[in-house]
């Protein structure tokens, strides 16, 4: 058998063509390393999102009390500048909370408990006014019986839901009570001990640079979570206001209610406005005569909230911290289906979070695209 000296496969020619290709091939695009540490983050996240759901009773009122805490930390930092002891100043902070929240409660319960009692009346109500539809139902049925895709015995006006979704829907939206004094003993707690937290953060890095790291993370957190509170609750109330003021000016009943409803289900975004939006229909249609008298506080509502979402929020939110549409439907739907309501209004705070540990953590070096 011929053997070829080495020196003529690495100088190329017949005999060596084939190895100086396999050398210049590129490198795959994923490695078998790069694919393997994909598949362990993509199953630890799984593990999380698991445990997360499954023990909600207890990581829901801990994560809010951290996100909520940190939000109020500029109002502990101003007291305590004030000479307040931090202890006292984070007390006297959760009972404002908890003052808030009871009123705005009291302004929603009140009207609600009232509707509650009243449901087969209202019901009545509503449905002999939906007869209007009763012609449009009815060529509905024939075009389907046409069709074969319907029953000739259908019903031809329209039918109301039952009320058991009432109480299901009630206990869905309302925490325990375990939640509660978890949520405000844990809040207290927190912004208390803030600075404490801070600074065993810090240290536990021994690298310099890894300290300060640290630190501009935990500034921006702390900055960005507290202007984004401030400013979605004043854009909040302005919505309520004039949600309230819109009621009261087109003969609604409650408007006080319906403003204050506004305004809190205006902290979830896209779902909360038309949440509001069926409410005021559905009000509108069972306080006025005829069904074209209730659509005008309705009408009106969705202008506000329109002018509030393409102009106001993202003009003054948006110079701050720039949030993608697409992410914030995302993170709304995944928060809701794992902690309900409250995974709603976390939804957004837990956004900001990811996206400045992204900026912190990453390296800027990485290769960018072209510009358009």
């Amino acid at each position: 058998m011929r053997v070829i000296p080495t020196e003529r496969l690495l100088a190329g020619g017949n005999d060596g063509s084939a190895l100086n290709e396999s050398r210049n091939e590129l490198p795959p695009v994923i490695r078998r390393a790069e694919v393997v540490a994909i598949t362990l983050v993509i199953l630890a996240s799984i593990c999380v999102t698991g445990v997360l759901y499954v023990a909600k009773a207890f990581f829901l009122p801990i994560v809010m009390a951290f996100v909520v805490g940190t939000m109020l930390s500029p109002a502990a930092n101003f007291l305590e500048r004030r000479r307040i002891p931090r202890s006292v100043g984070a007390v006297l902070i959760v009972i404002g909370v908890a003052a808030g929240l009871a009123f705005i409660i009291g302004l929603i319960s009140a009207p609600v408990l009232d509707w509650t009692n009243r449901l087969p009346e209202l019901a009545a109500q509503l449905k002999a006014k939906l007869h209007v539809f009763d012609r449009l139902l009815s060529l509905w049925h024939e075009m389907q019986t046409a069709i074969g895709g319907g029953s000739a015995q259908a019903s031809t006006s329209l039918e109301l839901p039952k009320f058991d979704w009432v109480q299901p829907t009630i206990e869905f939206l309302s925490p325990t009570f375990t939640e509660f004094l978890l949520f405000f003993a844990t809040l207290v707690l927190f912004i208390a001990s803030w600075r404490d937290l801070r600074r065993t953060l810090i240290m536990t890095f021994g690298d310099h640079a890894a300290r300060l790291r640290t630190l501009r993370i935990l500034n921006e957190l702390e900055l960005h979570l507290g202007n984004y509170l401030l400013t979605v609750t004043l854009i909040n109330t302005g919505v309520g206001v004039a949600t309230g003021l819109t009621c009261a000016l087109t003969g609604m009943p409650n408007p006080a209610g319906l403003g204050a409803l506004a305004a809190t289900l205006n902290f979830i975004p896209i779902v909360g406005p038309i949440a509001m939006f069926a409410v005021l229909i559905l009000v509108g249609a069972i306080a006025f005569p005829t069904l074209s008298g209730g659509l005008a506080a309705p009408l009106i509502f969705a202008g506000i909230t329109f002018i509030e979402g393409h102009f106001v929020t993202p003009t003054i939110i948006g110079r701050r911290l720039a949030l993608n549409a697409l992410a914030v439907f995302i993170a709304l739907a995944f928060w809701t289906w794992l902690w309900g309501p409250m995974g709603a209004f976390l939804a957004s705070p837990l956004l900001i979070v990811g996206l400045i540990m992204k900026d912190h953590l990453l390296p800027d070096d990485s290769p960018q695209l072209p510009p358009d």
